[in-house]
């Protein structure tokens, strides 16, 4: 859909979350536009540095962001930017940040642990976030949101859900969820003034 002449707001949002957890895959499947997107084949110049345990059949990875646009509404519209993963490539975040009003924390909880890094970010940042549990066909735990609040020691103010990157409806869903977060922040800031 072509962005009309009367959007007036535009609002930038981070995808973060460790390598392979389904980033790009959210920015594709919600994307009005055609993704930018800077993939390219994994290589052997990788092996050793990326860590590729329980990513089965993963042979590209982001090397810079991928970017995509929906739009809320005639005159608001959400810019996507989805970061890399790699710990080689962290030091973009800082940078990436930079005009962010939220941020969606992308979780594969097979490599839990590689989510440390993004929370760790964002909230040195300030900037507000949800957290999405992508969930894989092949991850046999299946832990509930709690189990995960607690691993991730996740405030409750802080938005987590389900979703399935793949699906289009899954990840709007992600994406109205951080946007109704970060209008009840503004309402309780609004309150305090």
């Amino acid at each position: 859909m072509p962005l009309a002449d009367a959007a007036e707001t535009g609002l930038k949002i981070v995808i973060v979350g460790g390598f392979g957890v389904g980033k790009t895959t959210l920015v594709r499947s919600v994307s009005e536009i055609r993704p930018l997107n800077t993939e390219e084949v994994m290589t052997q110049a990788g092996a050793g540095v990326d860590d590729v345990a329980g990513l089965r059949n993963k042979s590209t990875t982001t090397v810079a962001f991928d970017f995509g646009r929906i739009s809320l509404n005639e005159q608001t519209v959400l810019y996507l930017f989805g970061a890399p993963g790699q710990e080689r490539f962290w030091f973009l975040w800082d940078r990436l940040f930079s005009g962010t009003l939220g941020a969606v924390v992308l979780v594969d909880t097979r490599r839990m642990a590689d989510s440390w890094y993004a929370i760790d970010r964002l909230e040195y940042h300030g900037t507000p976030f949800v957290v999405a549990v992508n969930r894989f066909d092949e991850d046999g735990s299946r832990f509930s949101l709690d189990e995960i609040r607690q691993a991730l020691d996740l405030p409750e103010d802080v938005p987590l859900v389900d979703c399935d990157a793949r699906l289009r409806d899954s990840g709007k869903n992600v994406l109205i969820t951080l946007v109704d977060h970060l209008y009840q922040q503004a309402l309780a800031r609004e309150m305090t003034a």
